[in-house]
């Protein structure tokens, strides 16, 4: 692993190979060829070309694609976009906890602070769904899935469900009870990872804050050193080719804004953690800047993502929260979300 400086002070991010690899070799290249029957492509331009060549299919979807075989309806995604949406608004409208204490390991203090928030004391069946140690692999979550589903009778009422809960329960039969199960992991799950890797990232690369930068533009600047979902995949399609020849019929694309975000002909200081250079940016425009996907295909919690990040750096800075001086070294290892792993923080 090669160290890579970052933040403002003697901090440094330690990259996996593979991320250090793509960095070092790779940036400021528009496109170029990782395996056989792999192209990555970092290019602003290119990426936006390929990108709006087609719609990304059920399978590149990963938060709905098929549930072992089951197609994820329009109509179900909906709902279940509509149900935890109802559920992080509510939570935004809680009052700053002053009992939370998110001092600690990170981004586990944050995930758990983020789960108890959105989806509060629910039942085991539904809180072993957001655990982080399910990602180890996926026969993990088929099994809590699965012995969930298989858990007799509705919980009691005395906790209230979340409406994402509620929408499982409703399911009439067990093949509907456990697809139901499976979707509240793919979706109640992606929001605690990515916003406690967000944040994360930004006490990492930042933090003490100063007072007068909006947590807006700390989690933006965040966002482009060290976005959580790093690349975006496509897999071989005819419209590629058409957009450059250089790509062939079996080609699968790997778009990068992790190379994008650090281009120096898009950025100045690409490698400084810089939150001031948002003031007046819009990141929805910006070019070569995609931590939430495509302008025509954005990440579907990308409005839920931001406000519940803010909340939380609320807390951080609120409480006078700081890494550990003693640490000096992050890890971002290969494994998913791109997050500094192991952050120690405590009370300033």
């Amino acid at each position: 692993m090669v160290m890579s400086s970052t933040g403002r002070s003697a901090r440094v991010t330690v990259f996996a190979p593979r991320i250090d690899e793509l960095l070092n070799k790779y940036r400021g290249q528009d496109l170029f060829r990782l395996e056989a029957d792999t192209v990555g492509v970092a290019g602003v331009d290119l990426m936006d070309e390929l990108l709006r060549s087609r719609p990304a299919n059920a399978e590149e979807r990963p938060t709905f694609k098929p549930v072992r075989g089951r197609l994820v309806t329009r109509a179900d995604a909906a709902a279940l976009m509509q149900a935890v949406s109802a559920d992080v608004r509510t939570a935004l409208k809680k009052p700053l906890d002053d009992g939370a204490d998110l001092a600690g390991k990170w981004p586990h203090a944050p995930h758990v602070y983020l789960r108890d928030l959105v989806f509060g004391k629910e039942s085991f069946r539904f809180r072993v769904l957001v655990d982080r140690r399910l990602e180890l692999t996926p026969k993990l979550t088929w099994m809590a899935v699965t012995s969930g589903t298989a858990m007799l009778g509705k919980p009691g009422t005395r906790i209230p469900l979340s409406n994402l809960a509620a929408r499982v329960l409703d399911a009439e039969t067990y093949n509907d009870r456990r697809y139901a199960m499976y979707l509240y992991r793919r979706v109640a799950g992606p929001i605690c990872f990515t916003v406690a890797a967000l944040v994360t990232n930004a006490v990492w690369l930042g933090a003490p804050f100063d007072d007068e930068v909006p947590n807006r533009d700390i989690l933006l600047e965040a966002l482009r050193l060290l976005p959580p979902s790093w690349n975006i995949l496509r897999v071989a399609s005819p419209e590629f080719g058409a957009v450059d020849g250089r790509i062939g019929p079996k080609d699968d694309l790997l778009v990068l804004p992790l190379l994008s975000h650090r281009d120096p002909r898009l950025w100045d200081d690409p490698e400084a953690f810089r939150p001031e250079r948002w003031k007046g940016l819009d990141p929805d425009t910006q070019p070569g800047y995609l931590p939430f996907g495509h302008a025509n295909e954005r990440c579907w919690g990308r409005h839920m993502v931001m406000p519940l990040a803010e909340r939380i750096l609320d807390i951080v800075r609120r409480d006078g929260l700081v890494v550990n001086p003693d640490q000096r070294v992050g890890k971002v290892e290969l494994n998913g979300l791109l997050e500094v792993a192991g952050v120690r923080m405590l009370r300033r």
